[in-house]
Order: C-alpha cells, then structure tokens, then sequence
C-alpha cells in the first residue's frame, strides 16, 4: 500500500476505485464501504484507494479534540493495508481543502488530482466548503467530470446502525462486547510501558503501566478481563483503567496484571486486547479491601482465561 500525506506527493497515479470518508475505528459500514471499493476496483482493472483526513475536520477548525479519536494513525494504516487498498491518500485538512466549493473539490480534488474513476461513499458522506455537497452531488458531478459514484446504504446489527458515534458510546461506557459486535475485532490500546508507583506490586498483583492519550475515545474507569501482546505472543491479563481513587488523585491510566509473568518489559512496546468489563472503578475503605477486591478480580478472569485460550 502506498500512503500519501500530502497533495504535493500525489502525481500522475493510476486510475482509482475510491472509498470517501473519515473511516474512525473503521467498522463493519466501513468495512462494507472499503470491501466495495476493493471489489470493484478488481472488476474494472483499476487500484483500490481510500481518501481521507488525518484529523478529524471538526476538530481541526475548532482547535480541540472536541470527537474523541478510536484509532490512531498505525492502528488506521494497519487496518487499511490488511483490507487491500493499494492508495491510502491521509491528508491534513488545510485551509485550501477546507475552502473547495463541492463543485470544484469533486472537479480538481477527486477527479484531476486522484485520478479516481469510481467513488463509493457511505450514506451520510458530505464535503466541500461547509459540507455542502451530498451523495446526489457527488453522483452529478462524477457524471460531468468522469467518474461514476456508488452509495452505501446504512449497515444495521439488531435493527442498530453502525456508526463510528456509536462505537465511541460503546468505548466510553465500558461495552466493550457490543464494540466487537459493530467492528468485528477487539478494543485494543497500545504503547510503551512506563515506570509507575509500584502500588500492584506491593499488595502482591503486580501491574504494568501504560500512560493515555486523552484525545483518544477510552473506556470507562473499571476493570476489565484482558490479552496482553508482547514480542507477537498473546497472555492473558486483567486490566484496571481509572485514576486509582482509594489511593490518591491521578491521571487516567490504565494497569495491567499479566497472569504468571515476571519479566522486566519497562520500554517495551505492547498491546492491550480488552475483552469485557467486570465491574467498575470504586473507591475502597484503604488498601487491605482494595487488595481483597483485586484477588476477586483476578480470580474472575481467570476464570475466563482458564474456559478460552487467548487468541484474537
């Protein structure tokens, strides 16, 4: 897959299938949207692509994270690369895209710029200057600037339709089973563990400790039944996000107890797959009831761990 970040890289490319729209956790609408791409791309003997923003257009003009961010950039790339787009054209939401009329975004953007012959957009796709142009426009102006358009009609689970709002309400209530129903794959963070205050430890469930982009959709303060990746193998583990209220007052994070580990991984890079919530953040009376509880906890999911293997 060949990513472009900028107009400027863009130059003379093959002719494209294209897939419009923001694509945040990449769902099973998403998933639709990109595999109709892809398929027709195949059919019509032309490259696969995705056109998108790096940020989120809403949050660039207003200077804040105002919708909070499912996936980040690698998560994004990976998941596009995997479903076999050959273009993936991320570009930031600049002033001069910003400003494009519908009419000349559809003319300079997607048709003389991308190069797209046939554009597929989901129900509710809109662009140009105030996102005044809609599916019907894009259907028009393909028609005069030559590229054909395809419309992708809403995707309901259980009479639901799936929408990258609704996974992000899933995420930040702790509904972590309902957010692999609508994606098909497991909420996951990652990074690199960092040193924390070593509480876990001392009451006997030693943690690894992952610090939280805030601008990311993360899930509700709680404890959850957890796999751990580390160098390619899956662990089961159990994982406390929150901000540790029987302890003191700290920034959200997230601690993960791998179950029969040891190994010094501070600096390592690792992944968090979260399986389901098991309840959700207290304060206890001090660290004797705290540590009471965890032990319930961890007997909870290991009991999970003990009836599935750990796979993802």
């Amino acid at each position: 897959m060949i990513i472009f970040n900028s107009l400027e890289q863009i130059n003379n490319i093959e002719p494209s299938v294209c897939a419009l729209g923001n694509f945040d956790g990449v769902h099973k609408g998403h998933q639709e949207l990109i595999n109709c791409a892809v398929s027709t791309a195949k059919a019509k003997g032309l490259k696969s692509a995705v056109f998108t923003f790096t940020e989120h257009p809403i949050n660039v003009m207003s200077g804040h994270s105002l919708i909070k961010t499912i996936f980040n950039y690698e998560d994004k790339i990976n998941a596009m690369e995997s479903m076999g787009i050959d273009y993936y054209f991320t570009l930031d939401f600049t002033d001069e895209i910003r400003t494009m009329a519908p009419k000349t975004f559809a003319k300079e953007l997607l048709s003389e710029k991308l190069n797209i012959k046939h554009a597929v957009c989901g129900f509710n796709y809109s662009f140009g200057y105030k996102a005044g142009g809609k599916q019907d426009d894009l259907i028009s102006y393909g028609k005069e600037y030559g590229f054909d358009a395809s419309v992708i009609n809403p995707i309901q689970i259980d009479g639901v339709t799936v929408s990258s709002t609704l996974i992000r309400g899933c995420i930040e209530k702790g509904d972590l089973e309902s957010y692999k129903l609508y994606t098909g794959r497991y909420y996951s963070i990652g990074g690199v563990v960092i040193e924390g205050e070593k509480n876990g430890r001392k009451m006997g469930f030693p943690t690894v400790n992952l610090s939280l982009d805030l601008s990311m959709s993360l899930p509700a303060n709680g404890v959850y039944t957890t796999i751990t990746e580390i160098d390619g193998k899956l662990l089961p583990s159990i994982t406390n996000v929150g901000n540790k209220p029987t302890i003191g007052q700290f920034a959200k994070n997230a601690e993960t107890h791998i179950f029969n580990f040891n190994k010094d991984i501070y600096g390592k890079e690792l992944k968090i797959f979260f399986i389901k919530m098991q309840r959700a953040e207290k304060k206890f009376d001090g660290l004797k009831s705290l540590a009471h509880q965890i032990d319930l906890d961890c007997l909870e999911a290991q009991k999970y761990h003990n009836l599935h293997s750990a796979h993802i």
